[in-house]
């Protein structure tokens, strides 16, 4: 069968697309890890990073997919058997819980509701769990910002303000692999001890690299935490760290492409990429509800800018109506995870993405709806359309530029 013709339709949640500039600054002969060159990359990379997170703290890279991420916060801080509150809002938290478990820690799984899937973490519930903790036993809450799985975004600085409430010690971890670089995040102000990232999503690169932002009180409890760690210890990274080196190989050509990505984020400015983001969301939760199908998310507050998690109506099949829009319209969509396999799509916004991805992303939707006989109402394009154009309209001249 031949290749189709044009570019294949990448809008999937992550792993993104790949801007030209980033293959182009990666694609260069690998240069000496120990010398001077490396160097002065590793503190480009290093400190530009800081400005992403919005943290003056030490921002931590390995070469390993976020899951990495994930076991490097908790293996730097805890000690076998702590207890850690984490929060069930999709598959990703319930993920990072079983890796919790396989290392020897002991979750506490909060579940909120019926269906704990559809909502974002309760910052009243942590509250009471934690206020409940009268001996202090738990040692960490870990959270997912943006949960990937159902396009809920998490209202971080209000779980910071119920724990501070609580006057309780534990620790606070904040997944943000599919929101660093997409959605408003600020690491220091809102009093993380720990962010959790990946290069593959608003941060625009290919898979491999991930990202520990750490505190100063996550690097005291290192100090006494007692579970094993080598690979993902932040002692042996932050000490080679300082001057621009690592302690192992670093994967060299992604940090090239890394540099060139925070370039592209400080051109456009960080609230101008956020703002970027939100517009694609909001379009897309127009189309979406002008088709009359139904949003995963249901708090207003708590709709993702990175992607929209679409309900399927009964007794129709996501797999089913994903393959037909990618044998039409070589166009791929997220698929349902977990607990919500085969019955939610998930279209990603975020990234290189602009106005006319998104309208393209769009007309492969309804024109696969239609294709694929599910039941919904044409004019989501239309609606998206109009609300952009609204948008385009009202904007100040000059504010739309093109990036190169």
């Amino acid at each position: 069968m031949p290749a189709p013709a044009g570019r294949h339709f990448l809008q999937i949640p992550g792993p993104t697309n790949v801007p030209d500039r980033v293959l182009r600054a990666m694609d260069r002969p690998t240069i000496d890890h120990r010398g001077p060159e490396f160097q002065r990359l590793g503190r480009e990379v290093l400190e530009g990073l800081k400005a992403v997170f919005r943290t003056r703290q030490p921002v931590v890279i390995y070469p390993a997919s976020g899951t990495g991420a994930w076991e490097a916060a908790l293996v730097n801080t805890l000690s076998p058997g702590d207890r850690v509150l984490m929060v069930e809002t999709g598959q990703f938290a319930s993920l990072w819980r079983g890796l919790a478990e396989r290392l020897g820690l002991a979750p506490e799984f909060l579940s909120i509701g019926d269906d704990p899937w559809r909502r974002g973490v309760d910052p009243q519930a942590i509250a009471a769990r934690l206020a409940a903790d009268t001996r202090r036993e738990i040692r960490a809450v870990c959270v997912v910002h943006n949960e990937t799985s159902t396009g809920v975004t998490s209202r971080i600085a209000e779980v910071r303000r119920a724990i501070d409430d609580t006057g309780h010690p534990a620790l606070l971890m904040v997944d943000t692999i599919s929101s660093l670089g997409s959605i408003d995040y600020r690491h220091d102000e809102w009093g993380v001890d720990v962010t959790i990232a990946g290069s593959q999503k608003g941060l625009m690169l290919p898979p491999g690299l991930s990202f520990n932002a750490v505190s100063e009180k996550a690097l005291a409890a290192a100090e006494s935490a007692r579970m094993p760690r080598s690979y993902w210890s932040w002692k042996e990274m932050l000490g080679p760290n300082a001057s621009g080196f690592f302690p192992f190989t670093p994967a060299t050509n992604l940090l090239f492409g890394l540099r060139e990505a925070l370039a592209m984020l400080q051109e456009e400015g960080l609230d101008e990429v956020f703002a970027r983001h939100q517009r694609h969301a909001e379009a897309t939760r127009r189309a979406v509800r002008a088709w009359g199908l139904e949003l995963q998310c249901v708090d207003e507050r708590e709709h993702s800018s990175a992607l929209t998690a679409v309900r399927m109506p009964d007794g129709h099949d996501e797999a089913a109506f994903r393959k037909v829009v990618l044998e039409h319209f070589d166009l791929s969509l997220g698929s349902g995870l977990g607990k919500v396999a085969g019955r939610v799509f998930r279209i990603g916004h975020l990234g290189d993405f602009n106005d006319l991805t998104l309208m393209a992303t769009l007309a492969g939707c309804e024109m696969g709806l239609a294709l694929a006989g599910v039941p919904h109402r044409g004019g989501g394009v239309a609606a998206a359309m109009g609300y952009l154009r609204e948008v385009h309209a009202n904007a100040p001249a000059g504010r739309f530029v093109t990036r190169s």
